[in-house]
C-alpha cells in the first residue's frame, strides 16, 4: 500500500475540532450539548453584510483579483488609518481566511527547518501551519498565574538562533484572551530588531478589548514598519466565520511581493464573501459596542462563576472570548471525552477543548481546558453548573 508522507502523520489533530464524533453521538442519543470548545459566536452578522450578497445582480461569478478586489482593499486600508495604522491597498493581500493569511507569512519568511518563536499556549492550528509549511515552532512559556502575560524578553534571548525568522504573537490572545500592553509590543519591536527578525502579530480579535484598555498594533509601532506582519481576518469581527475572508498586511514590500506569489498559487479569495465582507465595513459603531457590552458581561459572568467551583483556576481575558481554566484533574482530553460520552445533567453535557494542544512543550497544559464565551448567559451558566457537578463525579 502506498505510505502517507511523514508531513501528514506529522500534522497535528485540532484540539478544538476532535472531540466532534463524540458530541454528534451524545446528539445522536438525544442529549444537548453546550458548545464552549469554538470560536463560533451567536452574535448576528450585520445585515449590512447579508444584504450586499442577497442583494447583488452579478451575472457571472468571475475570478476577483489575486490580491482582493483594488476597492475592497481601499476600504479595508480606510479602516486601518481609522484604527491609528497608516497603510495603503498595496499594503494589504485579501486571504481565504486569516489562516490563510498565516500560511503565506511563513510561507514567505521561513525555510524548511526555520524557527519562530511562539509564546504558548497559542492558536492551535499555529502547529499545523508551521508543520505544512516545514517550519519549526520554538515555544516560550506564558503562565496562568500571571495572567499569560508576555514572558520576560530574556527568555526570548535564550531562544533565537541563526535559524531564528520570526516571534508570532496573537493580540488580543486565543486561548487566554490576553492583550498586549504597549510597552510589551516595544520590548518586542526591540528584540526583533536587534536580531533582524519579523514579528508576526494575529490581530484578529481587536474589536474586542475590555476594561477600558486599547488595542495597540504592532504597526502602530514606527519601528516595525520593515519588520511586522500582520494577520487579520473579518470572521470574528462581523460574526462571519464562513466567509472566509483574511488580510495580510505589512509595510515590507518583498513580504508583499512573495506573499503574492503564493495568492497567485491559488487563484483568487471568494468574490461573494469580498462583497459581503466590503459591505461590512459600514457597519455602524453601535453594533460594536452593543456586542462589547454582551461580551464583557458574558466574561464576567464566567469567570465569576468558574471561581466558585473548588480546585478551579482560571485567568481573567481583557480581550476575545476566550478563557483558560486549570481544573483538579490529570488529563483535560480523558475528561473532556468522557463528559460527552458518559455525563449528563438534565440531559445535557458539555463539549470543550482540551488545553494540551494550544502548548508545543510536551506536558503542559494536561490539566487546563479552552473556554469559549460566545454562547448567551444563560448557556453559560448551565455549562459552569454541569462542569461543576461533572468534576464532583470524574474526581470521585
Amino acid at each position: 500500500m502506498p505510505k502517507i508522507s511523514q508531513k501528514g502523520l506529522a500534522m497535528p489533530q485540532s484540539p478544538i475540532r476532535k472531540l466532534v464524533p463524540f458530541a454528534e453521538n451524545a446528539k445522536k442519543k438525544g442529549a444537548n450539548v453546550i458548545h464552549l470548545n469554538i470560536g463560533q459566536p451567536d452574535i448576528k452578522t450585520p445585515q449590512i453584510a447579508l444584504d450586499a450578497v442577497k442583494n447583488n445582480q452579478l451575472n457571472v461569478l468571475e475570478y476577483s483579483r489575486t490580491e482582493g478586489s483594488e476597492a475592497y482593499r481601499e476600504k479595508v486600508a480606510a479602516y486601518y488609518q481609522k484604527n491609528k495604522i497608516s497603510v495603503t491597498a498595496d499594503d494589504i493581500i485579501v486571504t481565504t481566511g486569516g489562516s490563510e493569511a498565516l500560511a503565506f507569512a511563513m510561507g514567505s519568511i521561513a525555510d524548511a527547518d526555520d524557527e519562530i518563536i511562539i509564546p504558548e499556549p497559542f492558536y492551535a492550528n499555529y502547529n499545523g501551519f508551521a508543520t505544512a509549511s516545514g517550519v519549526k515552532v520554538v515555544p516560550v512559556v506564558s503562565k496562568l498565574e500571571n495572567n499569560f502575560a508576555l514572558p520576560p524578553i530574556e527568555d526570548f534571548e535564550k531562544l533565537i538562533t541563526p535559524r531564528t525568522k520570526a516571534i508570532l504573537i496573537c493580540n488580543p490572545g486565543n486561548p487566554t484572551g490576553y492583550l498586549y500592553s504597549e510597552e510589551e509590543i516595544r520590548k518586542l519591536a526591540k528584540i526583533v530588531l536587534k536580531h533582524d527578525l519579523f514579528l508576526i502579530a494575529d490581530e484578529v480579535y481587536r474589536e474586542f478589548v475590555y476594561d477600558d484598555k486599547e488595542h495597540y498594533s504592532i504597526l502602530q509601532e514606527p519601528s516595525l514598519e520593515q519588520h511586522g506582519i500582520i494577520v487579520d481576518s473579518v470572521s470574528k469581527r462581523y460574526s462571519m466565520c464562513g466567509a472566509r475572508i483574511g488580510f495580510l498586511v505589512s509595510k515590507n514590500k518583498e513580504v508583499i511581493s512573495t506573499a503574492i506569489k503564493f495568492a497567485q498559487a491559488r487563484l483568487s479569495p471568494p468574490t461573494y464573501a469580498q462583497i459581503a465582507s466590503e459591505a461590512a465595513l459600514e457597519t455602524p459603531q453601535n453594533y460594536f459596542d452593543e456586542v462589547k457590552t454582551e461580551y464583557v458581561a458574558r466574561r464576567n459572568l464566567l469567570i465569576s462563576e468558574l471561581e466558585k467551583l473548588d480546585g478551579v483556576k482560571v485567568a481573567k481575558p481583557q480581550g476575545a472570548f476566550y478563557c483558560i481554566a486549570e481544573l483538579p484533574i490529570e488529563d483535560a482530553d480523558d475528561f473532556a471525552q468522557w463528559l460527552l460520552e458518559d455525563f449528563r445533567v438534565n440531559n445535557e453535557t458539555v463539549m470543550v477543548a482540551p488545553a494540551a494542544g494550544f502548548y508545543a512543550t510536551e506536558g503542559l497544559g494536561r490539566n487546563q481546558i479552552r473556554i469559549a464565551y460566545v454562547l448567551d448567559q444563560a448557556s453559560l451558566k448551565r455549562a459552569v453548573h454541569i462542569l461543576g457537578e461533572a468534576l464532583k463525579t470524574y474526581i470521585c
